[in-house]
């Protein structure tokens, strides 16, 4: 259900089978015995050879395990000092042992924040997200600035890369050029006077989501 719901929320379109098996690296025969569990108890619809979507019971579900995981991932960086790339997977060992008193401890301590490490929005406790007016880096026109509020993080390989290049959440980022077919983004980075340019592959920009800004 968390899958799910994630897929749906980073808008890449309708989530299926094919979608979900690759994200958990299972046959899609796996995913299709899972919903159809699932689909028993309420929490998805599913049509055979269509698109995949939470109930509103399955919503809800699926928002309190997301406020379990990305709870503890911030807890993991802000109290433990993991870094970003380390703490998904313990994340999602820990999200099903936790008692939902240990999880209101944590938000507490931290203040209840709205975001994870990677940017990604924390459910309320009362299963609300605050909505931001984001965009994927690698369908900015050239010349968009904006600053790095997200990133996907099920890819640990990719986080290292991110930070070995000094890119990370909350950075100023400017388009300079997009190269045809496909090929690399050249952005620059960093604020004024500390900025560095590179090339960026479609990979990486397709993981990364900004926040437009009007300054210069």
């Amino acid at each position: 259900m968390k899958v799910i719901y994630d897929l749906q929320e980073r808008g890449s379109g309708p989530v299926t089978i094919s979608a979900m098996a690759e994200r958990l690296s299972v046959s899609n025969s796996s995913v299709s015995g899972m919903l159809r569990k699932l689909g028993e108890l309420g929490l998805v619809e599913h049509q055979r050879y269509g698109d995949v979507r939470l109930t509103d019971t399955g919503d809800k579900a699926a928002l309190s395990v997301l406020r379990r995981h990305r709870l503890l991932e911030t807890y993991l960086v802000e109290a433990l000092g993991y870094s970003w790339d380390e703490v998904h997977d313990e994340a999602e060992i820990l999200e099903h042992v936790v008692s939902d008193r240990f999880v209101d401890r944590i938000a507490a301590r931290l203040g209840d924040p709205l975001v994870d490490p990677h940017g990604d929005p924390i459910p309320t406790r009362d299963g609300e997200v605050v909505e931001r007016d984001t965009s994927l880096l690698s369908q900015a026109d050239t010349g968009t600035i904006g600053v790095i509020v997200r990133v996907n993080d099920s890819d640990p390989d990719l986080l290292r890369y991110l930070t070995a290049q000094r890119i990370g959440i909350g950075m100023r980022v400017e388009i300079v050029e997009r190269h045809p077919f496909g090929g690399p983004l050249m952005i620059r980075v960093g604020p004024p006077g500390e900025q560095h340019e590179q090339a960026l592959g479609l990979v990486a920009a397709e993981a990364l989501w900004i926040a437009r800004s009007n300054s210069h």
